[in-house]
């Protein structure tokens, strides 16, 4: 790594900082000062109830807190947090009132436009009066197949202002993907959009919305954005355009249901790439407070700054991003392609709406990095304090490029956490330097850990991510998971009473982690453990490599590394290219590394969120079903890992 950091912390930033301030107030509270971020973390973790209490408190959540703020602390999954407490998620984001801009939009360059405070308060008044009459209530499910718009958020802010579970993806996703989703929840009504923009092309969803409400056969509220959604409305049983719905009601003073704390506020689903999804669902309080913590602490988000995160409604980071609403935030969405109609589109926005926070995936500051795009010459990006990535381990190459082409004095945050958690573990620290390669550190409040398979703490050795204490942000439960045997099996199987994410994870000398990958998808080539992310760590920086997969293939009574490489358009895998690759994984991480097989591919296989599925391809390599691929976003590229003869020697 890096001897000099990459960026360091102002003075101003050190002392006027929300996490600064906080840390102050914090230092009154447990009645000793703290000076380093350290120290702060090691409290949060070691008196949770009070820690908690002070983002309740700092963050100015509206709702009881109750006489305790946490029983049961010392077991995961008995804890709970604020146990007499009660609140509305939906009343906490719309806290806000007036003509200043609530939430803005662009989908690609077809559509804008902009709502604000008053005008988002006014739709979600009309929509929970509709939702209402339509016997939408407390514990409801409701479900969206939905772009990420304005439009989506007031929908979720009045169903969860009632009291019901909200669970959306995206439009791209496939009609059994849908419904694998959608179906096991059953939900109260379906929210569907008519059609979306996608690289300046028209998708048309009507025979699916058509299909999957056919399937759920529940009411269906259609929503327009690019198509015709009176003529799809008019063609279901029981369909309404969101206009019609709306239409007899007029705005007045919302209400909000006061709930416990951990009243089910989302279903979250898990990838499904080797079967049906797991129903994740999260509580309104906890959601809350993690969210208001990374907010406003992590990210130094304050009323009145603008926050953009790309994501769709499919991705947990949408989730995330609709919690900026707390702070009086103004939202940035966008909706489409990031390289449509050219790779600036987003700087553009960036630069124009004056945003504060820009968040994005590690694979899109890498497709930015190689199509030679330099923000830092073409954009005024002033305003912009921190940029945030996660959904795959940021290279080091691209920590580099984000100081040398985007902007030098940025707050780089390398988030890391996911949807069991609908948050980080990992995170941005505005009190420490971001050193190249490495996320900053554990969140405030999480007893984050990296153990080795016999349970023990490890420093400077990869092992797995472990999280020790309970924390407000995990899961309810799992849906038709009764007994809690699934929730049980997915994250407490490993080490009893530890939260096991399934993370490959090393401390740093600096306090801060690397990750290496998911441990399901760790090598182990004569039995030692490596992390994919190594191996592509060295392969990306190669300039005809586009991207690459990496999977451990049963051999021998072993294990081999194999590497897939799609490359850049011209390039051919020839001996010589061969041999860079492999000199620059034995010179960059180990010899250990190197692949016994390296195979061209014309795509690799990911998910909706853009996740490489490395768990799908070794299944096919092994002549295994794929059961789910309706998760995937490409699944006809699978076809391209089955039977080959490079792998039959």
């Amino acid at each position: 790594m890096s001897e000099m950091p990459l960026w360091e912390p102002s003075a101003e930033i050190l002392a006027t900082s929300p996490m600064a301030l906080f840390m102050k107030g914090a230092s009154r509270i447990a009645g000793r000062a703290f000076t380093s971020y350290e120290d702060l973390h090691a409290w949060s973790v070691e008196d949770r109830a009070a820690f908690w209490t002070a983002v309740w408190d700092d963050c100015g959540v509206i709702g009881e807190k109750g006489g305790t703020a946490l029983e049961n602390g010392d077991r995961m999954l008995e804890a709970r947090f604020f146990p007499q407490g009660r609140l509305n998620f939906a009343e906490n984001l719309l806290k806000k009132a007036g003509p200043d801009d609530a939430i803005v939009f662009r989908g690609e360059d077809k559509v804008s436009y902009r709502w604000s405070w008053d005008g988002l308060r006014a739709r979600v008044s009309k929509l929970q009066q509709a939702f209402a009459a339509m016997g939408v209530g407390e514990g409801d499910s409701v479900a969206a197949m939905m772009p990420n718009m304005p439009e989506t958020i007031a929908c979720m802010l009045a169903a969860t202002s009632l009291g019901a579970i909200w669970s959306s993806c995206s439009p791209d996703f496939g009609e059994q993907g849908v419904f694998d989703r959608f179906g096991q929840i059953e939900p109260k009504l379906f929210i569907a959009c008519d059609a979306y923009w996608y690289a300046g092309k028209l998708q048309d969803v009507s025979a699916k919305v058509q299909a999957i409400a056919g399937k759920l056969g529940v009411p269906v509220v259609v929503v327009h954005y690019a198509g015709d959604a009176e003529a799809l409305a008019a063609s279901l049983p029981d369909g309404r355009t969101l206009e019609a719905l709306t239409a007899p009601y007029a705005a007045k003073p919302l209400t909000f249901a006061q709930l416990p704390f951990r009243h089910p506020l989302y279903i979250l689903f898990s990838s499904g790439t080797t079967g049906v999804p797991k129903c994740i669902v999260h509580s309104a309080g906890g959601t809350l407070l993690q969210h208001l913590k990374e907010h406003h602490l992590h990210c130094g988000l304050v009323e009145g700054e603008r926050l953009f995160y790309f994501t769709t409604c499919g991705w947990m980071m949408w989730n995330w991003l609709v919690s900026g609403l707390a702070l009086g935030t103004t939202l940035c969405l966008f909706d489409g392609s990031p390289f449509h109609p050219d790779g600036n589109v987003l700087f553009d926005y960036a630069a124009t709406e004056r945003f504060a926070v820009l968040g994005t995936s590690a694979k899109y500051i890498d497709a930015v990095r190689k199509s030679g795009l330099t923000p830092l010459s073409t954009h005024d990006l002033s305003s912009l304090r921190v940029l945030a990535s996660t959904g795959s381990p940021l290279s080091p190459e691209s920590f580099s490029f984000v100081y040398e082409g985007i902007k030098p004095d940025v707050q780089l945050a390398s988030i890391s956490g996911g949807t069991d958690i609908v948050s980080g573990f990992v995170l941005g620290i505005p009190l420490k330097p971001v050193w190249r390669g490495e996320i900053q550190g554990p969140g405030l409040g999480l007893a984050m850990d990296v153990w080795d398979e016999d349970g023990q703490p490890v420093r400077g050795e990869k092992g797995e991510l472990v999280c020790t204490r309970a924390f407000p942000s995990m899961p309810v439960m799992f849906w038709n998971d009764p007994a809690g045997e699934k929730y049980r099996a997915a994250y407490f199987e490993r080490f009893d009473n530890i939260w096991c994410h399934g993370d490959f994870a090393e401390w740093t000398s600096h306090g801060g982690i690397v990750i290496h990958g998911r441990s399901d998808a760790t090598l182990n080539p004569g039995g030692v453990r490596i992390g994919t992310a190594e191996i592509y760590n060295q392969v990306e920086q190669l300039d005809e490599v586009a991207e690459a997969l990496c999977i451990g293939q049963d051999w021998d009574d072993d294990v081999r590394v194999v590497l897939f490489v799609r490359l850049q358009p011209g390039e051919v895998l020839d001996e010589a290219l061969e041999k860079t690759i492999r000199t620059k994984i034995r010179t960059g991480a180990s010899p250990r590394h190197v692949p016994a097989k390296i195979i061209e591919v014309a795509d690799i296989p990911r998910t909706k969120s853009g996740k490489i599925v490395e768990l799908a391809v070794r299944e096919v390599v092994h002549g295994r079903p794929v059961r789910n691929q309706e998760a995937l976003a490409n699944p006809e590229a699978l076809a391209l890992f089955a039977g080959l003869d490079a792998l039959k020697s």
